[in-house]
């Protein structure tokens, strides 16, 4: 079983679907730490000029060792009208921007209160749209029994062995920190999956590489973004 452990990111770029296709088990990390600054409850998307904006799902300040579970949202601003009005922003250019503004909009149709709940529903409603199989789990819903972690690398590592898996996939960005001997020393395949990126048409310019989902759900087919999810290295 290939396995994948990585936090609820809100609308996160593709490399994440990739993920989420090319592992048996995906499992949401909500209860690591929130980091503030992160891709938790925020993103990127383009500007009407082509460059490259943020959008918020609003939050209610917490302590800096809050973990992302217990993270609320904050509805004093209607912060949801905000996204979908700047995602305005490709009405003129974006060939499926009415279909991923309808998407968008029943997204935002849930209600809870929870920041990770929410980012659990819409990745769990962006691999219906790109008709993902959906193989998702919760990591604080789950009842396994989980080594007692050292250090950073070792969540992936002990949430491996509590599933009995035999591969731990991740994104490149982690290749700094995780030791593969130690994967090695416990029968794990620690394999990194490096996307490529080719550009895709976004009547800019200059292409704008690494944007949320919504970006490349906007300019692009679902059948060819399935092909951009299958377009790959193992490292």
């Amino acid at each position: 079983m290939k396995l994948v452990l990585m936090q609820p990111y809100f609308f996160p770029y593709i490399g994440y679907f990739m993920l989420i296709k090319h592992s048996d088990k995906f499992i949401i990390f909500d209860t690591a730490q929130f980091m503030k600054g992160g891709w938790v409850n925020r993103n990127r998307i383009l500007k009407s000029s082509g460059d490259p904006m943020y959008f918020n799902a609003l939050i209610h300040k917490a302590h800096v060792r809050t973990a992302i579970n217990e993270i609320k949202l904050n509805y004093k601003e209607d912060w949801k009208s905000k996204i979908l009005a700047q995602l305005e922003a490709y009405k003129k250019f974006a060939p499926y921007y009415y279909d991923v503004s309808d998407f968008l909009k029943r997204c935002f149709e849930y209600e809870t209160d929870s920041l990770a709940e929410l980012n659990y529903y819409t990745i769990k409603e962006t691999c219906k749209y790109l008709n993902i199989e959906f193989n998702l789990e919760i990591l604080s819903e789950m009842n396994i029994n989980i080594d007692d972690v050292n250090e950073s690398d070792e969540w992936g590592l002990n949430v491996t062995k509590a599933m009995n898996a035999k591969v731990y996939l991740n994104a490149p960005g982690g290749m700094e920190f995780y030791d593969k001997d130690k994967y090695a020393a416990n029968g794990i395949d620690l394999r990194f999956i490096k996307p490529n990126l080719k550009p895709y048409d976004q009547k800019i310019k200059e292409f704008v590489p690494g944007l949320s989902i919504i970006d490349v759900m906007m300019f692009n087919s679902v059948e060819e973004i399935n092909k951009m999810l299958d377009d790959y290295e193992v490292l």
